[in-house]
Order: C-alpha cells, then structure tokens, then sequence
C-alpha cells in the first residue's frame, strides 16, 4: 500500500468536510460539552454537601465521554465518504484510477482519524486543565495525568475511533442514502454509552485493569472490523450496481 496515495484520497476528503457545517458543528458542540459543559457539572458537585467524597469516582466515570466522543465524532465524516461520493458522483472516477481498494479505505480511515482524535485531545486539554484549577484549592494536588486518562486517551480512545469508522465505511458502503448511513453509523456508540452508564453505576468501574482489558477486546474486534471492511468494499460491484 501507498501511503502517498492514501493521504491523496484523505486530502481530497479534507476539502470536502471542510465545507459541510454539520460536521464542523458536531465538532465544535463536542469540545463545547466536554471542556465546558463536564467541569461546571465537577463543580456544581463539589459544592454540595458530600460532593467531595465522590468527586474522584464521578470524575473517572465522566472522562469515559472522551471515547465515547471518539465513537460518534467520525460517524458524519466516514459515513458520508462513499454515500456523499456516489450522489455527488465523485466515487466512480476514484474507483477507475490506478488506487488500491486498500489506499481508498486507508485514506477515508486517515480523513475521518485525525479530525476526530485532534477534536478529542483539544477537548480532553481544557477538560483536564479546568479539573485541575478546581480540584486543587481542595485536594491540594493536581487530578491529573493519572493512570485512568492515560489509558483512556491513548490506548481506548484511538482504538474506539478505528472501530468506529471500519463500522461506519462497511454501513456507508452498503447504503444509497447520506442520512440512513449516518443514522445506523450511529449505533456504534451503544455498547459505550453501556459501559458509561455500567461505570456510573459502580458495577464497572473504570480501573486500569478494567481499561486494559477494554483496550485488548477493542483491539481484537478493530481487527475483525478492518478484514470485514476490505473484504466488503468491492470496488467492481459499487461501478456496476450502485446506479
């Protein structure tokens, strides 16, 4: 494979999520919700009575939204990166150039990666900046780096993103419509969203056993993913039958 070829296809990419403002709309809210919007929640909670005894828990279980975040934010980019393709009838010409199969999903994985992680690291600075500044006048210590957001950041949250848009190119390449695409692309946040609500509840907490074994399944299931995605994109069968 061709990596220079593989970041031609994700260049082109770029231009085009460029101007779609739904995308760059999910993006900005996003960092709004989790650099803003978590650490007021922090400190609503440690101003009541009792909240500093939990305030640690709460916190661990929140920080899970950056893989969550992870499992959404590529939905829009990589299920339109064939379904948008095919209406605008740019697929077609891709498909006849002289560009492996695995060049093409390579460079829609790159294009739907960096924005989605970048848009997750951004967000997971400010958030921990702001826990920090509020934790400290009480704990006396910085809250972070710890082990938990270590984890979380980079090992679950990059493998949560390749999941996430294998998913998404395997739904965007068996589906004829833009929005049916994204809709069932988004599913993929439901087995998080389950374990998010698992951790709140205290029956999984977030340990850095627990996230280890989290980041080996994931890394088993991405690469069952990535040999379904190649073996389901046919480029010979989207020229013919996609019309």
């Amino acid at each position: 494979m061709r990596l220079s070829k593989a970041w031609t296809v994700a260049s082109k990419d770029f231009r085009i999520f460029a101007r779609k403002k739904s995308i760059l709309y999910s993006i900005i809210g996003f960092e709004v919700f989790v650099a803003i919007g978590l650490p007021l929640l922090i400190l609503f909670v440690s101003r009541k009575p009792g909240g500093l005894s939990v305030l640690s828990y709460l916190i661990d279980s929140l920080s899970f939204w950056f893989v969550m975040g992870v499992a959404l934010l590529p939905t829009g980019i990589a299920s339109y990166s064939l379904v948008g393709e095919k209406i605008q009838r740019s697929l077609e010409p891709l498909l006849a150039t002289p560009v492996t199969d695995e060049e093409i999903l390579a460079g829609k994985a790159i294009a739907a990666f960096i924005p989605a992680m970048a848009a997750n690291y951004i967000g997971a600075a400010l958030f921990m900046l702001f826990i920090n500044a509020i934790m400290f006048s009480k704990l006396r210590y910085l809250y972070y780096p710890n082990d938990v957001i270590a984890i979380l950041l980079l090992l679950l949250a990059p493998l949560t993103c390749i999941l996430s848009i294998g998913y998404n190119v395997i739904v965007s390449s068996r589906s004829n419509d833009t929005r049916s695409a994204q809709q069932v692309g988004a599913l993929i946040i439901l087995p998080f969203g389950a374990i998010y609500v698992l951790s709140e509840i205290n029956v999984l907490p977030l340990t850095t056993i627990n996230l280890l074994i989290m980041s080996v399944a994931l890394l088993v299931i991405d690469l069952i993913v990535i040999y379904l995605a190649k073996a389901i994109f046919q480029r010979e069968e989207i020229l013919t039958k996609w019309k």
